[in-house]
């Protein structure tokens, strides 16, 4: 009797713990839930997951109130000042943040929705033009703008950055310790005494591993917990 076997794919219960298990106690998993109906997210919450990234808006308010409210949403695509008001009110930490102008409308929503939103410093890291983010001059002229201090609904808790698309995990690796001798440029001369700004967001699907190794707090995983996406 010739005997077929079939793989059976794992669910997203099962893709969440295999993923967190290899990830240290210091790292925080943003579970990158774009593209994947509310179903799919409230499997994942019921597997304990609360940290949740979206990189549209639109997407991101459609399904927000149709789940759980301690979920803590991350905001990680590019975003523009007018579309901060949609999700000011529930969105726990944006980490695209790459002009003082939109620091500014940030706060002003913040403030307006009686919240706080942490806030990090997106920089560009990758080799493709197509990557949004800050450089150095860039950061420090914002950084040093009369304004940041009267800025009282945002928290500066750290920098995000995403490594060129390529399996050369060297050149990825280092891409990652850039943003990590950013990250502590910034801690120097900046915050040197603002145990708020702490995090390095750097790490997706294929690269993870690699972002932790070079320094990484927060790492981004999508398709390893979600599967590929449907983008139709």
């Amino acid at each position: 009797m010739h005997l077929t076997f079939i793989e059976i794919p794992m669910s997203v219960s099962e893709n969440l713990l295999t993923v967190k298990n290899t990830i240290p106690e210091r790292v925080a998993l943003v579970a990158v839930s774009k593209t994947m109906p509310a179903a799919t997210v409230v499997e994942a919450y019921k597997a304990g997951q609360r940290l949740f990234g979206e990189n549209k808006v639109q997407e991101l308010t459609n399904k927000q109130p149709l789940l759980p409210a301690d979920i803590k949403w991350h905001f990680i695509g590019h975003l523009q000042s007018n579309k901060v008001k949609y999700m000011a009110s529930f969105v726990h930490m944006i980490e695209s943040v790459d002009s003082l102008k939109l620091l500014a409308e940030i706060n002003r929503q913040a403030e307006k929705a009686g919240s706080i939103i942490n806030c990090l410093l997106q920089f560009h890291i990758a080799e493709e033009e197509s990557k949004f983010g800050l450089n150095h001059e860039e950061a420090r002229q914002m950084l040093c703008d009369p304004m940041i201090p009267h800025l009282k609904n945002i928290i500066i808790a750290g920098v995000m950055g995403m490594a060129t698309f390529t399996d050369d995990m060297a050149q990825v690796r280092k891409e990652f310790r850039q943003l990590r001798q950013t990250f502590e440029w910034l801690k120097s001369d900046f915050f040197p005494t603002d145990d708020r700004f702490r995090e390095i967001s750097m790490g997706m699907s294929g690269d993870y591993m690699v972002a932790i190794e070079e320094g990484s707090t927060i790492v981004r995983i999508g398709s390893l917990i979600f599967g590929e996406r449907n983008y139709s």
